[in-house]
């Protein structure tokens, strides 16, 4: 198995409330986990890049449900780039619990998006260098 060039992990904490009524994670909830790490990735990772004028939009979302997710469940989610086009990229996420147990697997499409123009817009040279797991 190849290891990706890019990899980030991020530990995500179970609350009460993202229980439905079986006693475990709610399926709509593993999107928001996903949120989550993203948004810790961009943070950490492409900060310049949120400076700029340039938007990054979620165009697609995907899960695969594996295991249930309960409220003590250790939960990290690890992120890797699959895919670089010239306007876009593909995140692969694992949502597991730091060992063996995947709970699931899941993808998003992110548009680099050009908000004055109003439409998708090359990925940003520097960007595609940290996608690519160059630290610039």
């Amino acid at each position: 198995m190849n290891t990706p060039a890019f990899e980030f992990s991020t530990q995500i904490e179970v609350r009460f409330a993202d229980l439905d009524a079986y006693g475990h994670v709610n399926n709509a909830i593993f999107f928001t986990y996903l949120e989550n790490a993203r948004v810790k990735l961009f943070k950490q990772r492409f900060g310049p890049f949120l400076e700029s004028e340039m938007l990054f939009i979620v165009v697609r979302s995907e899960c695969d449900y594996l295991a249930p997710i309960e409220l003590d469940d250790p939960v990290e989610i690890s992120i890797s780039v699959e895919k670089i086009t010239f306007t876009s990229f593909t995140f692969a996420y694992r949502l597991h619990n730091g060992a063996d147990k995947i709970y699931a697997k899941a993808k998003t499409v992110i548009v680099s998006y050009d908000p004055i123009n109003k439409k998708p817009a090359a990925i940003p040279a520097r960007l595609k260098l940290v996608l690519n797991g160059e630290m610039v």
